[in-house]
């Protein structure tokens, strides 16, 4: 117990010495971007779940699959383009401004991330998925619309 007290003394102490540059600092853009992305309208405002999306829309999407090319090539939403997660930022000029993109990864994580950079971007056109891949296929996936408004 002793030792771990001691470690965490000295961890914190070293912190304190490292030059003030060292420390994470935003500038004024950044700051102004992200409260612009904090603010970004309603809760869930940014989310599609698979019930809100009728079988014919996915075509009027850009669906992008943001996880790995393995994933992607097992299985994944007919229509959709791969950029992992980690090159979308990089190679977001490959996105179309004048559509909704709809960003998907397994779970929501990594879609979440992608959506918060491209928003700050400038990309005011972009939607998670709600549940990401996962949660789209046990909703009924293509079908997911058609059974939540069946009556």
């Amino acid at each position: 117990m002793k030792s771990r007290r001691l470690a965490l003394t000295l961890a914190l102490a070293a912190a304190s010495w490292l030059p003030l540059a060292v420390h994470a600092q935003a500038d004024k853009p950044t700051i102004n971007a992200l409260g612009g992305y904090f603010d970004f309208i309603d809760y869930n405002s940014g989310t599609l779940m698979a019930e809100q999306i009728p079988a014919e829309d996915y075509g009027k999407l850009f669906v992008l699959d943001v996880r790995d090319a393995a994933q992607f090539a097992k299985d994944h939403i007919p229509g959709a383009v791969n950029i992992e997660w980690r090159r979308v930022f990089a190679e977001r000029a490959k996105l179309p401004k004048d559509k909704t993109v709809l960003v998907y990864c397994n779970t929501s994580s990594f879609s979440g991330q992608v959506a918060m950079a491209l928003r700050m971007d400038g990309f005011e056109n972009v939607r998670i998925l709600h549940g990401g891949y996962g949660e789209w296929k046990a909703r009924g996936g293509m079908d997911a619309f058609a059974r939540a408004t069946k009556g």
